[in-house]
C-alpha cells in the first residue's frame, strides 16, 4: 500500500486518473476479465499439475490445484506484476517489479511448504508474461508524455492499494478486473490535459 500512496502522488490529472480506474473496473467487470485469468490460470496449474506431480499426501488434488492455481495467478497476473512490468517497459524504473520480486520470493517460499518443487516451475510462465509485458510497453514510449506517465502511475498506485485492502480481508476489490484501468489511462489522460483542461 506503501508502494501504491508513492505512484498516486506523481498525479496530474486527477479526475481522467478516477475517470479511468472507473471505467476500466466496469469494463473488465463486464467482460468478466477476473474469470478469463482465473481460467488461464487454471489451465496452465492443470498442465503444469501433469508435469509435477502432488507428492503432499497431508493434501488432496483437488487441494493441490486450487493451491496452485492461486500461485500462478498470483505470480503471473497480479496488478502489481502488471503494472510493474509496464513501468518499467516504458519508463525503465524497475522499483514496482523489483519490490514484487522481494516479495514474491518470502511468498514462494510459503506455497513451496505445501506444494513443493512445483513452485519454482512458476518462473517460467511469468518470465514470459512480464516480458511480453516489458517489450510492448516500450512500442507507445515514443508516444508517451510526461503526464500520461505520471497518471499511468497515479492509477496503478490505486490498483496496488486495492491489492492491499485484499490482502488486509478488509475490502474485496476485484483487482484482475480493474486492469484494464491501465490500458485506458494514458489516452484519457492526454484528451484531458489537451482538449478538456483548456475548455475549464
Amino acid at each position: 500500500m506503501g508502494m501504491g500512496i508513492s505512484s498516486i502522488m506523481l498525479m496530474e490529472n486527477m479526475p481522467a486518473v478516477i475517470l479511468s480506474v472507473v471505467l476500466g473496473t466496469a469494463l473488465g467487470l463486464s467482460i468478466g476479465l477476473g474469470r478469463l485469468i482465473n481460467s488461464g490460470g487454471m489451465s496452465l496449474a492443470r498442465f503444469v499439475g501433469r508435469v509435477f506431480k502432488n507428492n503432499n499426501s497431508a493434501i488432496t488434488k483437488e487441494e493441490y490445484i486450487f493451491t496452485l492455481v492461486t500461485a500462478m495467478v498470483l505470480f503471473c497476473a497480479s496488478g502489481t506484476g502488471i503494472y510493474g512490468c509496464l513501468d518499467a517497459g516504458m519508463t525503465g524504473d524497475s522499483t514496482v517489479l523489483i519490490s514484487k520480486a522481494i516479495l514474491d520470493f518470502f511468498t514462494a517460499a510459503i506455497f513451496a511448504c505445501g506444494l513443493g518443487f512445483v513452485v519454482s516451475s512458476i518462473a517460467i510462465p511469468q518470465f514470459i508474461i512480464f516480458s511480453i509485458l516489458i517489450l510492448c510497453s516500450r512500442l507507445v514510449m515514443p508516444f508517451v508524455t510526461s503526464g500520461m506517465t505520471a497518471d499511468f502511475k497515479a492509477c496503478g498506485g490505486f490498483l496496488i492499494i486495492a491489492i492491499g485492502f485484499r490482502i488486509l480481508r478488509l475490502i474485496d476489490f476485484p483487482v484482475a478486473d480493474m486492469i484494464l484501468a491501465m490500458v485506458i489511462v494514458m489516452p484519457l489522460s492526454f484528451v484531458w490535459s489537451e482538449y478538456i483542461t483548456t475548455v475549464l
